[in-house]
């Protein structure tokens, strides 16, 4: 394994997430299947990893009496209850913009809902994550977000903001803005309620 990858999930463990590593996607799924297996609710947050993964397809084809997608909202409003649900999951999974070689998790969310699951509310947190997403410290998680992942999910939800123009942060104030809250999970009180996946191939913004 790498050197890197090693230090970022000693570092996990040391905060008290339990770290995995993977080297293919089929690994991925069975184990997603021994974490789910019992869990009568499982809900998602946003995340072109877990589409890119082929994880939203599985829970939509394995677990179709237990996943609740908020595709399944045809209005505003019934997507956000859907999201509101995430609270009383079993297991809620994400990815994360960011992984620190220090064991911390950086996010920058819009509505909040996928940050606030994270840190309270389902019994565990699932977060799966390319090998791509590893970063130095909390400044370099900053700088990815505002020059990778910020910039490309605005492309992808048609946001009009001056990053998806140009490519990166500007700092702005604009109504379409998605970066609303920004929220770093260090050391946590619960031992091994987030669980952070690591797949050994590029995924995600």
């Amino acid at each position: 394994m790498d050197e890197r990858i090693q230090k970022t999930m000693d570092n996990l463990a040391k905060n008290k997430m339990k770290p995995y590593f993977v080297e293919n996607r089929e690994t991925l799924y069975e184990l997603i299947r021994e974490l789910v297996k019992n869990d009568k609710l499982i809900t998602s947050g946003g995340s072109m990893t877990l589409k890119e993964s082929g994880v939203i397809d599985l829970l939509m084809n394995e677990f179709k009496e237990t996943y609740l997608d908020r595709s399944a909202g045809t209005t505003p409003e019934e997507q956000g209850e859907i999201m509101r649900k995430a609270f009383i999951s079993d297991t809620f999974l994400s990815s994360s913009n960011a992984i620190t070689e220090n064991g911390e998790l950086y996010n920058v969310d819009g509505n909040g809902n996928r940050v606030s699951a994270m840190i309270f509310g389902p019994k565990q947190v699932i977060v799966v994550a390319g090998v791509n997403k590893i970063v130095k410290d909390i400044g370099e998680a900053k700088l990815r977000v505002e020059k990778t992942a910020a910039p490309k999910n605005t492309v992808r939800l048609n946001c009009a903001t001056p990053c998806a123009k140009v490519g990166e942060c500007q700092h702005c104030h604009s109504d379409a803005r998605i970066c609303c809250s920004y929220v770093t999970l260090a050391q946590q009180r619960h031992p091994d309620r987030i669980k952070v996946i690591l797949v050994n191939e590029e995924l995600g913004y």
